[in-house]
């Protein structure tokens, strides 16, 4: 019959430790409020490590891995877990899992890990309401928040994550959904997929780290309703996708970004419902995308809405809001009557000499970018919205 031990310094059991090797499968381990420097903690049985009173977990920076899951059916819950230190040939990390099942990492706080949570070949498990702190200053010295590789069936809901190289990385990751989430301030991405197929994130907030989130030869991915804020720098962009194929992205918005959506040589993906706004570049098509649908999107006061830097296009972009549209509307139908080109001339002439860039708001580019709509010679001619939306689309 399972049963609760308790653990603290007025209680009969003072140490961690001790606890696990009384404790039988189904157990919990109650641990009181205080700090433990135990070294390495190993968790090899089927039991729930509960915390009360915010016990503190602290490797006093000797480079020890603090937590190892070594069973299935483990859940730890409540605890801060802090100063695992650094190490350039080991991945540390706050909370490991190695290849165990029916797991469960919940309202802990991590504090100066180098990986504050290790997912390796785990599967079916929940990560809930955990705040990750880290001190990375370069990726070399740093690791990830959230780290999953080769895992399936994960649930990551409700985490903050601040100063890691990326706050959630999932490598060769399948079946697993990322949502409420607040991923800020990290070096590298803010999410960052590696050959990852039918997992979907949803409801994040990625604001101010080096990009937003990399979505890199991977499937079937859905992206919902997530906001990507002020992932700004020379080579920052709200979402990179690199080798893409059957997403769908719907319902984002993408505010003060550097690039909103910088998309390579993917394909059949559907952008629809979402919303651009005071980005440099809206989206940035470059190497071979094709038959993608870009529809019902608004895109508001960026400096470059649409670029496609290909000859050839196949890809559907219809019944958008662009706010610079000048056309008309004279059945009051709510659709434009002329349609509207959103790529410019000067997109093209900034690419490739971005110090043109002093040049943006100068009479002379809007004639160059006025002759090209008129009769276009350098970008493709079939790039056009045959259906504008004369208001913005509530998405």
């Amino acid at each position: 019959m399972a049963s609760t031990i308790l653990v603290g310094p007025s209680a009969r059991i003072h140490s961690i430790h001790e606890a696990l090797k009384a404790a039988v499968n189904g157990d919990t381990i109650l641990v009181d409020g205080g700090v433990y420097t135990e070294g390495s903690i190993l968790i090899d049985k089927s039991v729930t490590l509960l915390g009360r009173n915010n016990p503190v977990i602290d490797g006093l920076a000797k480079n020890l891995e603090l937590i190892t899951i070594a069973a299935d059916s483990v859940t730890i819950d409540g605890f801060t877990i802090q100063n695992g230190g650094v190490s350039f040939l080991r991945d540390l990390a706050g909370i490991r899992v190695q290849r165990k099942s029916f797991f469960t990492i919940r309202n802990n706080t991590l504090l100066k890990t180098m990986f504050a949570i290790y997912l390796e070949k785990a599967s079916n498990g929940i990560i809930q309401q955990n705040t990750i702190v880290g001190e990375a200053r370069d990726e070399i010295s740093s690791g990830n928040g959230i780290h999953a590789w080769y895992c399936k069936n994960l649930t990551i809901t409700g985490n903050t994550v601040y100063n890691q190289r990326d706050g959630i990385y999932f490598e060769f990751v399948e079946n697993s959904k990322v949502s409420h989430n607040i991923s800020k301030g990290n070096l590298r991405y803010g999410l960052h997929f590696m050959f990852s197929n039918n997992d979907d994130y949803a409801d994040n907030l990625f604001e101010n780290n080096g990009a937003g989130v990399a979505v890199m030869f991977s499937k079937q991915i859905g992206m919902f309703r997530n906001t990507f804020k002020k992932n700004w720098g020379s080579s920052a962009c709200g979402l990179l996708l690199k080798e893409i194929y059957d997403g769908r992205i719907e319902q984002n918005t993408f505010i003060k970004n550097t690039t909103g959506i910088k998309v390579d040589g993917s394909t059949r993906i559907q952008y629809l419902r979402n919303s651009f706004e005071n980005n440099g570049w809206a989206i940035k098509f470059v190497g071979g995308c094709y038959d993608n649908e870009i529809t019902s999107n608004n895109f508001v006061s960026n400096a470059f809405d649409l670029v496609i830097e290909s000859a050839r296009n196949n890809n559907t972009i219809d019944g958008n809001y662009w706010s610079a549209y000048t056309g008309y509307d004279l059945n009051k139908d709510g659709v434009g009557d002329v349609p509207f080109r959103p790529v410019k001339l000067f997109s093209y002439i900034v690419s490739r000499s971005p110090e043109a860039m002093v040049l943006l708001r100068s009479l002379f580019i809007d004639i160059i970018d006025y002759a090209e709509k008129i009769r276009p010679m350098f970008t493709p001619e079939n790039v056009i919205d045959h259906a504008p939306m004369m208001q913005k689309i509530i998405v």
